[in-house]
């Protein structure tokens, strides 16, 4: 990894750092005080063990650093993971049976749907939510009702700037669920897989970096085109992989609409979209189904029939078999390193032929999942 984004890192991990009034590693006897990833503090009167997760896909971040059992502090949560991750929540359901059945669905902590008397009624000591939720939670006055019940809030980030925020996301939960050291192993290999890519894009001239077009959700709504992203997220990956992001070029944001015309104006060097496997929540999507259930054949199948859309057909990236798919939920996890290893594959593939982003995906689940790999997390045009 490149001096700048260490230090970027390392400075934001500082925002994190706990002040602990007890010699026990993992049992608190007084408070808990912390900055969470909103730089708020928050004091927690004892070690949490009964936490909600404002999302569900936060299991992802869970599970590396409590691998024995990522359920074991886990009352509920919102069911995204169940809706939108089908494949990921089957593999928690065959290991922890037991617990995923227990796990209380409280709804949309950013809707009306969101019960503060459940929360009390399951005695819930922490919500943990998502950094690009925050004025929402502050608008709703969901923070000050809780507040006023007594249940502290954390905020983390692993999808609005997820590399700055990863390693401090990390240690914050590693520290309110003690279990420092594990998340200090986690990043560690976070950051030598980061370093893997880093290291040689930051050698590579400026003038040698492609257009790269990252569509959001291909083929979540079969008949619009696009959705990408700026310089967060998915556009950030792709320019830490040696690329120049189409979106961070354009506007200044998260994401946006961009029509067809605009794209087949750019003609980007390389297209990629993302994909998971939404059909069971959204029959009608054409995405790719990529996931622990991957058919391989199907998608294929579904990525030759995103390139044959009209004005796809014809983009310089699809007549040169650069149009690829890659796990949308890469998106919202601590595990993005993955996405931005086979990006950098895609986008230089002559200097990253020796990277094999399918060992890393093996080596993170034999040292940090409660469950063994399998399935497909990238596809590319035939």
């Amino acid at each position: 990894m490149n001096n700048a984004l260490t230090r970027r890192g390392f400075a934001l991990a500082t925002a994190a750092t706990v002040t602990l009034f007890t010699t026990a590693p993992h049992a608190f006897a007084e408070a808990l005080t912390l900055t969470d990833i909103a730089g708020r503090q928050v004091t927690l009167p004892d070690t949490p063990s009964r936490i909600i997760l404002g999302e569900g896909r936060m299991m992802y971040a869970i599970a590396p650093l409590a691998t024995d059992n990522p359920f074991q502090r886990i009352v509920g949560w919102k069911d995204d993971l169940i809706l939108y991750d089908p494949d990921a929540f089957r593999k928690f359901e065959a290991a922890f049976p037991e617990d995923t059945a227990r796990m209380v669905n409280f709804g949309n902590p950013y809707a009306g749907d969101f019960s503060i008397e459940a929360v009390l009624e399951n005695e819930a000591d922490l919500l943990i939510l998502d950094l690009g939720n925050l004025f929402k939670a502050e608008e709703t006055g969901l923070i000050e009702k809780l507040d006023d019940a007594g249940v502290p809030v954390v905020f983390i980030d692993f999808r609005r700037d997820p590399t700055a925020n990863t390693v401090p996301s990390m240690l914050l939960l590693g520290r309110i669920i003690g279990e420092e050291v594990r998340a200090a192993e986690f990043i560690d290999f976070y950051l030598s897989e980061m370093r893997k890519v880093t290291n040689v894009v930051q050698t590579l001239p400026v003038d040698d970096k492609p257009l790269v077009f990252m569509e959001n959700a291909a083929g979540w709504n079969p008949e619009f085109c696009c959705n990408t992203f700026g310089s967060f997220n998915y556009g950030r990956f792709i320019e830490l992989a040696g690329g120049r992001n189409y979106g961070s070029e354009k506007f200044a944001g998260f994401s946006s609409e961009v029509s067809l015309e605009g794209l087949i104006a750019a003609d980007p060097d390389v297209l990629v979209g993302t994909g998971a496997n939404w059909a069971e929540a959204r029959p009608e999507v054409t995405a790719t189904l990529l996931g622990y259930d991957a058919d391989p054949a199907d998608n294929t199948a579904r990525i030759q029939a995103l390139a044959d859309r009209n004005g796809f057909k014809d983009l310089r990236a699809v007549q040169a078999g650069r149009m690829h798919s890659i796990y949308h939920q890469f998106y919202n996890s601590p595990y993005h390193f993955i996405a931005i290893q086979q990006l950098a594959k895609w986008i230089h593939p002559a200097d990253f032929v020796d990277l094999d982003p399918e060992a890393t995906l093996a080596t993170l689940h034999d040292r940090f999942m409660p469950f063994e790999t399998d399935g497909q997390f990238w596809v590319s045009l035939p």
